[in-house]
């Protein structure tokens, strides 16, 4: 699942489009999810409008296991690519 996981992470900054803003904070959520785990931080002041942001997508993933989060990113890439396609990617 790592691999899998390292080359959606990958994918994810080569889409055609810019994600929305729900899309980019789902796949932020579960990304920090996966590399650190559980909310660690306070949230941020109501002026950091984008902390805060992010604060609350990491947080609505809160429980969710490393494999459980892993998976759901890969999901959530593989929807990205059907709705916005790849800029050709390196297979290094």
């Amino acid at each position: 699942m790592t691999e899998t996981f390292e080359k959606a992470v990958k994918e994810a900054t080569v889409l055609k489009k810019r994600p929305n803003y729900d899309e980019i904070g789902e796949l932020y959520g579960l990304y920090k999810q996966v590399i650190v785990g559980n909310i660690n931080i306070e949230r941020p002041g109501i002026f950091d409008l984008a902390g805060r942001g992010k604060w609350d997508a990491w947080n609505s993933r809160k429980g969710v296991a490393k494999d459980e989060a892993m998976a759901l990113y890969v999901d959530v890439v593989e929807r990205l690519k059907a709705k916005y396609g790849l800029e050709s990617v390196s297979h290094e």
